[in-house]
């Protein structure tokens, strides 16, 4: 898989956000920025896009995202309910309807125990949250690259699955 069908998930994604007037904000751990820079590569995405947060160190999980310092404390920042505490945090801090966080191990080590390629995808919204557990194979480029892809498409199966506010 390459960033070109990424760029699709994302299109699809801001196209949907568009027609609907919704935001998105992003917390990526992982992915260190790039689900933020495949979805500021489609056009008309100023429209939606309100920002992110790149909180690859532990710490910033807490202070810049707003992730419980005791839910890391005790379960590491490779967790299913860190990844919606931070697409939570990140929807609340950066004023979106949408957050969407990648937190994982992209390796070429296991972290804190967590083998390489686990990875969690996460999607906040008004009505609730969704997480998605990954268990990729690859490198470092492949497993980023595959995280981004799939947060993208939590994004795109939950905005068809929610009701359109408007």
């Amino acid at each position: 898989m390459d960033l070109s069908e990424a760029r699709l998930a994302a299109a699809a994604a801001v196209h949907r956000l568009v027609e609907r007037s919704e935001t998105l904000a992003t917390a990526e751990s992982l992915t260190g920025g790039l689900v933020a820079a495949t979805i500021v590569e489609i056009p008309g995405v100023s429209a939606v896009y309100r920002g992110g947060l790149v909180v690859y160190a532990t710490d910033l999980k807490a202070s810049l995202a707003g992730v419980p310092e005791v839910l890391l404390a005790e379960r590491g920042p490779v967790d299913p309910q860190v990844a919606v505490a931070l697409a939570a945090g990140c929807r609340e801090r950066c004023g979106a309807d949408w957050g969407l966080a990648t937190t994982g191990v992209a390796g070429p080590d296991p972290q804190d125990g967590k083998p390489v390629g686990l990875v969690y995808v996460a999607v906040a919204g008004a009505a609730g949250s969704a997480v998605r557990e990954l268990k990729l194979d690859g490198n470092r480029a492949a497993i980023r690259t595959e995280s981004v892809m799939s947060v993208l498409r939590l994004l795109s199966d939950t905005l068809q699955e929610t009701p359109n506010p408007a």
